[in-house]
């Protein structure tokens, strides 16, 4: 029996945030496959997206530090909102880097790590709502992963084709530091998945 009340909110906020990183990931994708000269729209777009996934946090911090009974261990609150607000920034970079440096045309594999980024928000936001649900969220972090190893395949291959061909060193650097920034946000997907994993495992 449960003497106090457990604050539930924070699901709310997890929530909320997971579907800002949506929409932010959607944004970048659709960024890029309307071409160059509409980034910088998007890249503001998305930049809007970030600071209200940045209230969020603010606001969960707060809660946090007035709530006595958590629906989680505060120590994973705090894990997952930290995680989940990387993974926002990180889009929030990449779509500033694509817009600065004025790639046209995109070159492909920087289109399917944008595509890759999307199918993990995806993958974030239902996670976190079966989270919340008690329900199955194995299936969700394990896509991820998957995810993301492909992520790591494609900036390898990516970055080998650059040194092998690309003559142009400018481009060559402005192609290689979008890839990374791509690269590291997929990571910081997978780091949701690990939170996600613990959290499971504590509460089983």
């Amino acid at each position: 029996m449960r003497l106090l009340p457990r604050q539930e909110k924070f699901f709310e906020f997890f929530n909320a945030h997971a579907g800002h990183i949506l929409e932010a990931a959607s944004l970048l994708l659709e960024g890029v496959r309307a071409g160059n000269s509409h980034l910088p729209e998007y890249a503001e777009r998305i930049k809007q997206i970030e600071d209200q996934a940045d209230r969020i946090i603010h606001e969960l911090v707060i809660k946090l530090s007035r709530t006595f009974i958590t629906p989680l261990d505060p120590e994973d609150i705090h894990r997952l909102s930290t995680a989940l607000d990387d993974v926002i920034d990180g889009i929030e970079d990449c779509a500033h880097r694509l817009a600065a440096h004025g790639l046209d045309p995109i070159p492909p594999a920087a289109l399917r790590l944008c595509e890759l980024v999307h199918e993990s928000a995806v993958q974030i936001q239902k996670a976190v709502r079966a989270l919340e649900k008690d329900g199955e969220v194995n299936e969700h972090w394990i896509e991820i992963n998957r995810l993301e190893n492909e992520a790591d395949h494609i900036y390898r291959e990516a970055v080998a084709e650059l040194l092998r061909h690309q003559t142009d060193v400018i481009l060559l650097i402005k192609q290689k530091e979008l890839f990374e920034y791509l690269e590291e946000t997929m990571d910081r997907t997978e780091d949701v998945a690990d939170v996600l994993q613990n959290v499971v495992v504590k509460n089983s």
